[in-house]
This record gives C-alpha cells, sequence and structure tokens, in this order.
C-alpha cells in the first residue's frame, strides 16, 4: 500500500465541476479529499450554488487557503468576514460567501462539500 501519493489539480483532477461561475477540481490522495476552487468575479453562492442544493445558506463547513483574490462569507448569524490571498479560514455551516472585487478568487480547500446536496 502506497503511503505517499501525489495528484495534479490539472492533469489528474478526480472530478471537476463547472457551475455558474465557478470550477471545483477535486483529487482524492491517500483517502483525503482536497479541492481547487476558482470563483469569478461576480460568484455569490446564493445565486450560483443555492439554486442547485436547495438550502436556505450553504450547509457545509470549509476549512481552506485562498491563494488569490478575496471572498466575503456572511453567516447565518450576521457576522462577516473578508478572506483574500494567503488567508487560512474555517466556516461553519449557515453561510453565504461571494467574490470581492473585480478579480477571481482561488482557494483550496481539506474540508467540506461544495455545490453538492447534504
Amino acid at each position: 500500500m502506497a503511503t505517499v501519493e501525489a495528484k495534479n489539480f490539472s492533469r489528474d483532477a478526480d472530478e471537476v465541476a463547472t457551475p455558474n461561475n465557478a470550477r471545483v477540481e477535486t483529487v482524492n490522495v491517500l483517502g483525503q479529499r482536497v479541492m481547487r476552487l476558482t470563483v469569478q468575479p461576480g460568484w455569490k453562492w446564493s445565486e450560483d450554488i443555492k439554486p442547485m442544493v436547495g438550502t436556505d445558506s450553504c450547509q457545509a463547513k470549509h476549512v481552506g487557503v485562498i491563494i488569490e483574490g478575496s471572498i466575503m462569507c456572511r453567516h447565518d448569524d450576521g457576522s462577516e468576514i473578508t478572506y483574500s490571498a494567503g488567508d487560512a479560514y474555517a466556516i461553519e455551516p449557515g453561510h453565504d460567501a461571494w467574490v470581492v472585487g473585480d478579480s477571481q478568487a482561488v482557494a483550496y480547500e481539506f474540508h467540506g462539500v461544495w455545490g453538492e446536496k447534504h
């Protein structure tokens, strides 16, 4: 059994999804799911993903690192945070999120689901 595994998102993605204004590439390495998310200016969870999953807000927990751009997240309790390139983040279920500004945002996530029914 392999104890080391590497996959390239561009060449070796196990899954690729292209919901509105976004691209989600997933690799599975030694049983762990890692995603690269690329979201375009104008992307907003409540407009682009909500219709696919049918919940009022995103019900997934997310843990990741954003490497390009900025995303604003507003939790159902009203708290808000903007995370930008270089920030690690953790977001509990019950939120909306959107790209800030005129540049795409790219993040790598190590926990959670994205654009899927729960």
